[in-house]
């Protein structure tokens, strides 16, 4: 008798965070250190990690220099690709530029349409919607002059924790604050180092399992 294991699948839904973008050097990281494929490796046995990181993916709008950046219009048929168990979603730092002029509260709402999105999802072949982990992003730091696009994005990046949980409160899927443990890149601001991507991923492994036993 052939025993077949069902995967539980689970969708990282994020920025250049997610993708991984260095913020040393102009390169991607590796399957090596990027959080997501170290996610995969320290999960137990019967998890498969799905990466879905992009570069400059806002929540839910529309960048008026940077075409298919909109995190709502590719999130469903992600979705409708990947049938995940859980969606890891972690957006909201591109909604910081200036050229959108959001308030924190402002962003947190649209990560919170991307969470109404996925608890909303139906297909026959899938007994319930994926479960929601909303984490808000961590904190940009305004430390290299030549970074444009991000003029007094650090105070409001400080104000996304509070909104962010308010918005996991209200919509009752999970959250976790990751500018409590993870810190960008002191000299360039918004991307982590290698070290970080270890602990975050360190981080989830050990809250992914326990959300999904709760939730089977």
């Amino acid at each position: 008798m052939t025993i077949v294991m069902t995967m539980t699948s689970i969708l990282c839904f994020g920025d250049s965070n997610t993708w991984g973008c260095s913020p040393d050097l102009p390169r991607r990281y590796n399957t090596e250190e990027r959080w997501t494929m170290l996610l995969q490796k320290k999960l137990p046995t019967g998890y498969r990690v799905i990466e879905e990181g992009l570069n400059s993916r806002t929540t839910v709008l529309d960048d008026p220099y940077e075409a298919g950046k909109n995190g709502l219009d590719y999130l469903f048929p992600c979705i409708e690709s990947h049938h995940p168990d859980l969606v890891v979603l972690m957006l909201g730092t591109n909604d910081l530029k200036s050229r959108f002029n959001l308030t924190a509260s402002d962003i947190s709402k649209g990560a919170a349409r991307l969470v109404q999105l996925v608890q909303k999802y139906q297909h026959g072949f899938m007994a319930k919607p994926p479960e929601v982990l909303l984490i808000s992003p961590t904190h940009v730091l305004e430390v290299n002059p030549l970074k444009e696009g991000f003029a007094n994005a650090e105070p409001k990046s400080k104000e996304l924790g509070y909104y962010f949980k308010l918005r996991s409160e209200e919509l009752g899927c999970h959250f976790f604050d990751a500018a409590t443990e993870i810190q960008p890149c002191p000299k360039e601001g918004i991307h982590w180092q290698v070290d970080q991507h270890e602990i975050f991923a360190d981080i989830l492994a050990k809250r992914i399992p326990t959300i999904m036993e709760t939730t089977s």
